[in-house]
């Protein structure tokens, strides 16, 4: 067993307290696991890095070397993989203006990020999905727009596995719509998502999540003398930023302060990646990023949408901002030869488990409850079915109050139950599942009378 969790990952049955719960593999998810091509993500990594940089404010006009040729190179693999998959996706550049700002926009430019949209099949779910990687890179000064700066970890290596996910999966159809996204202009302030994510806020796009993949191919790290080829760190915040007085008063009151909606997608995460992907471990990390550092999702965040970030275990900062060279001996640079494929293709499997997994499974519960209208010691939860397509059942969460992951899942048909447990020993959730066994996002609930 991988986990605390107390739930069989296959299509066995488990008994819990009368209860019938059926963990099942979808084989054609695990099909797609097993495309997800090592070399395929070298290749695009190596083509990353061979426009030397990718400086968010480097040339726009050559057609081999900056940011503009690699942005037009990314758009043009997008557009290719409709050629084999029935025109599917709709690819386009997200174009914007960015002021300077004084610090490392140092003149008003005009950014692109790159989008290939695959729409859901369902005209009635309305749910988006956003996994992305930043494309921009930088050498050891953030503002050097001309030396060489070849980003192969940080973040050719995100992008390669958004790219790679967006060839596979867009061959398949899914209920919800699926946003792969090259980001630019993380390394000067997390512009390119932050104005994607204001677009998505104004557009009312229904993001039920966004993942962020920075950083996810480097298994040694050279301080501690550590290799890890297993481990991938999620990232998400506990207190949403967005939140209001009388959200906290209630998060208070009912002490909901690891439940946050991102905490409950890192949970999801978790389940199903190490699901349908081998030795890998999922590290739940109870942060928005890293200490004092943001990214990407960060900006999705700010917006008020559930976002995490995927990244690797150990980090090399002799690879991470700076120049190529050689000093006493130790090579810095973050150069290709020095990625782990192997690893960024577990961590593109990651994604594409818990991606293809939420996008077919129906929309989450809505108005999600626990009745407080008597004192009892067992627990009734409330819930309405989505009005998209309708699931076959719902899966009633619970776990220990000082447990990091979900441990028991209680199978019911209806959109009202009763648990013998109390809810002031344990904490509950709950989720919609289909025919299939795909699951929906994890609703914490509220308190209903």
């Amino acid at each position: 067993m991988k986990t605390a969790i107390l739930l069989v990952f296959t299509s066995l049955a488990q008994i819990v307290n009368g209860q019938t719960t059926i963990i099942k593999t979808d084989p054609n998810i695990k099909e797609m696991v097993n495309e997800v091509s090592a070399t395929n993500i070298e290749k695009i990594v190596r083509k990353l890095v061979s426009f030397e940089t990718r400086h968010t404010l480097s040339d726009t006009l050559s057609k081999i070397t900056g940011i503009g040729a690699a942005r037009n190179w990314i758009k043009s693999e997008f557009e290719s993989y409709n050629k084999t998959n029935g025109n599917s996706l709709k690819v386009s550049f997200d174009t914007f203006t960015q002021p300077a700002d004084g610090r490392r926009i140092t003149k008003d430019a005009i950014l692109k990020n790159v989008l290939a949209v695959l729409p859901g099949s369902d005209t009635s779910d309305h749910r988006v999905f956003i996994v992305s990687g930043h494309y921009d890179s930088r050498a050891s000064e953030a503002n050097d727009a001309v030396s060489k700066s070849p980003g192969a970890v940080d973040d050719a290596s995100g992008t390669a596995v958004t790219m790679e996910l967006a060839r596979i999966m867009s061959k398949q159809k899914y209920a919800a719509t699926i946003i792969f996204v090259a980001v630019v202009g993380e390394e000067q302030g997390l512009y390119g998502a932050a104005h994607l994510a204001k677009r998505a806020k104004t557009e009312g796009w229904e993001v039920t999540a966004m993942i962020t993949n920075d950083i996810v191919g480097n298994t040694y790290g050279m301080e501690t003398d550590l290799k890890d080829n297993k481990s991938v760190r999620v990232f998400s915040e506990g207190v949403p930023v967005t939140e209001t007085k009388q959200e906290a008063s209630l998060r208070i009151s009912v002490g909901g302060e690891n439940d946050s909606p991102a905490r409950e997608f890192a949970r999801y995460v978790k389940e199903v990646a190490e699901r349908y992907v081998e030795q890998l471990e999922v590290k739940l990390i109870y942060r928005r990023d890293r200490y004092l550092r943001g990214g990407d999702h960060t900006a999705f965040s700010q917006e008020g949408f559930t976002a995490v970030r995927f990244t690797e275990m150990n980090e090399n900062f002799d690879r991470q901002h700076q120049n190529i060279r050689t000093e006493n001996g130790k090579e810095y640079g973050d150069l290709p030869d020095f990625a782990d494929y192997t690893y960024i293709q577990k961590v593109c499997r990651m994604n594409l488990a818990v991606l293809a997994n939420i996008a077919k499974a129906p929309a989450e519960p809505k108005n999600v409850g626990i009745l407080t209208a008597e004192l009892t010691n067992k627990t009734t939860l409330k819930w309405e079915a989505p009005k998209s397509a309708k699931p076959v059942g719902y899966y009633i969460l619970m776990r220990e109050t000082t447990a990091p992951y979900w441990e028991k899942k209680f199978y019911v048909t209806g959109t009202q139950a009763t648990i013998p447990y109390s809810k002031d020993n344990y904490f509950f959730a709950v989720q919609s599942v289909d025919a299939d066994g795909h699951e929906s996002s994890i609703v914490f609930p509220k308190p209903m009378r």
